[in-house]
């Protein structure tokens, strides 16, 4: 049973959907008569662990070395390569990337928020999604040795700017 509602061809299913054809396949968005601007994207997350954990990461004493440090270096290693991690993500030329790690001793985790820019014709939000949560894995995979348990969270654009959408933060 159908209603007004309700889609009835792949073309009503993806309405809005900008990575699917008229025929419900799959293709990559193109960009070609786009202008380029310049676009800015903020993602966030947390990684949560136990006290002792977050005390052997502020100490720098983990076996495996700076862990906040390589951490860092794996965020901004990623959002370069996003495009080989996300099927339809174009290729993009960035022109800024940072890595902020914040320590909440109070609540033991790390916050790690990443600001991706590049002038073009698509925006950044997956480059600073992939970053942050890169960055978080890293945290983990260097420190699991003492803490299997950490647990990442929060991952989410915080906000975006330029392109034909204009500005965009969450609330």
């Amino acid at each position: 049973m159908t209603d007004s509602k309700t889609a009835n061809s792949p073309a009503d299913a993806n309405q809005g959907l900008t990575h699917f054809d008229q025929g419900g396949q799959a293709h990559m968005v193109d960009v070609g008569a786009k202008h380029d601007t310049h676009r800015v994207a903020v993602a966030s997350g947390v990684i949560s662990m136990k006290p002792q954990t977050l005390a052997v990461i502020q100490s720098g004493t983990a076996k495996k070395g700076d862990v906040l440090g390589i951490a860092r270096i794996a965020a901004i290693m990623a959002s370069k390569r996003t495009s080989d991690l996300i099927p339809l993500c174009h290729p993009l030329a960035l022109t800024h990337v940072s890595v902020e790690f914040a320590v909440d001793a109070g609540q033991s985790r790390i916050s790690c928020t990443v600001r991706v820019e590049t002038n073009g014709k698509t925006g950044v939000e997956m480059e600073a999604l992939t970053a942050v949560q890169v960055g978080l894995l890293t945290i983990y995979d260097m420190s699991k040795a003492i803490d299997r348990g950490m647990v990442m969270s929060d991952i989410r654009v915080q906000e975006k700017h330029g392109g034909k959408s204009g500005s965009w933060s969450q609330a």
